[in-house]
């Protein structure tokens, strides 16, 4: 990435897809669909785009498939873009891969909780993301919480949100939100005006400005993107009741299913590439019968 671009940042918000991980036969990255799956979100309403989330199976990845995987995303895309999914169970992979995300012009990175000790105190949590910005001080790239404790088993805290925010001064600047409780999202905006937070669903979009949200992170975003892009208008008392409607029934349509093979499957469907259906172990692929139930989506080319 040209240096020029690795500058040109801006705050993230609004609608950014978490964009799935096409693989090859031997389970490593497909980077021609890669791109034009990340293409076509940007080309179809999305402000942004979340790299090696769960939606792009980070995590069975190794370190070095995720760096290739950074990489492409860098060289072919506006870093001012982008968010990347850095966390891991160890503290020096996380600084790693952090670091990587800040060299290639990352807007941001993810980072889940170290997620294999259980349970963990906000004390325990707090050290090791206090050690992430304090080694990686020297390119500080903007850090977002990864909150999903139905995987990880490890909630966030809002004193702890507090805290982290106020010793990072501001680095640790906002939240993912994967556990689906938006009162809990409503209640950090309330606390952290300043703190940007984006639930997982694009159905808070509607309400977004009401509560403040940034926007949302959203895999279904990658199939519903054009609607989500018409709800995502902070300024908008009212939007459209048909829009949020048929918005709430792709959600549910999807999430109905298994979600990242399902996300992969309609993919395969928009572009016609049936290699789109791989995912990595322990995942597999949609049943004949979970496929058929996702027949009535019309996706957008």
């Amino acid at each position: 990435m040209a240096d020029q671009e690795k500058d040109d940042k801006s705050d993230l918000a609004g609608v950014i897809a978490a964009v799935p991980t096409p693989v090859t036969r031997a389970g490593h990255l497909a980077g021609e669909r890669f791109l034009r799956q990340c293409e076509w979100a940007l080309e179809n309403g999305c402000d942004g785009l979340n790299i090696l989330g769960t939606t792009g199976e980070a995590n069975s990845f190794g370190q070095q498939a995720r760096r290739d995987i950074m990489e492409a995303a860098a060289d072919a895309l506006p870093g001012r873009k982008l968010m990347v999914g850095t966390g891991t169970p160890d503290l020096e992979t996380t600084i790693s891969l952090t670091h990587h995300a800040a060299d290639l012009g990352y807007a941001a990175a993810l980072v889940l909780p170290p997620f294999y000790y259980k349970p963990v105190s906000d004390e325990g949590l707090f050290r090791y993301f206090m050690s992430l910005c304090d080694v990686t001080s020297d390119s500080p790239i903007p850090i977002y919480l990864y909150n999903y404790p139905a995987l990880t088993g490890v909630p966030f805290s809002l004193d702890l949100i507090r805290r982290l925010w106020t010793e990072t001064e501001g680095r640790i600047c906002g939240i993912k939100d994967s556990s689906g409780d938006i009162p809990y999202c409503r209640e950090i905006v309330k606390a952290l005006p300043e703190f940007r937070v984006f639930p997982s669903s694009e159905t808070s979009l509607a309400a977004a400005s009401e509560h403040g949200f940034a926007g949302c992170i959203s895999a279904t975003a990658n199939i519903s993107a054009p609607i989500c892009a018409r709800l995502w208008t902070p300024e908008e008392e009212k939007p459209d009741a048909a829009d949020v409607a048929e918005l709430t029934r792709l959600r549910a349509a999807i999430t109905a299913a298994p979600l990242i093979p399902a996300i992969k499957h309609l993919i395969a469907r928009r572009f016609a590439e049936e290699e789109w259906e791989r995912v990595l172990p322990p995942l597999t692929e949609l049943t004949e019968d979970e496929k058929n139930r996702l027949k009535g989506i019309s996706l957008s080319e």
